[in-house]
């Protein structure tokens, strides 16, 4: 049974940072991309980020320079950096690998 469990999520100010973890059991991350989605209240899900397995990373343009996107083969955990967090970053934060998405974890950015 494949599973993504992602933690990391909280509170911030803006300006602040939070890493968020993708850790998969059942699935190789290696061999497959993984993304990290977000959706905030009434709004769409949206593509913030994804690793391939050759390496290759992609960025939506809000996040870019901001957002990092890193992958720990041994721990088969897929990290999420974010810098600089502004209020319209606030969101559910999902990661995602094929066909299997994690629970979501909340990311508030306020004063």
């Amino acid at each position: 049974q494949v599973q993504l469990v992602e933690s990391g999520g909280g509170s911030v100010q803006p300006g602040g940072s939070l890493r968020l973890s993708c850790t998969g059991s059942g699935i190789n991350f290696d061999s497959n991309g993984v993304s990290w989605f977000r959706q905030a209240p009434g709004k769409q899900r949206e593509l913030v980020a994804s690793i391939w397995s050759v390496g290759f990373r992609d960025y939506a343009d809000s996040v870019k320079g901001r957002f990092t996107i890193s992958r720990a083969n041994a721990e088969n955990t897929v990290y999420l950096q974010m810098d600089n967090l502004k209020p319209e970053d606030t969101a559910v934060y999902y990661c995602k690998s094929f066909i299997h998405w994690g629970q979501g974890t909340q990311v508030t950015v306020s004063s």
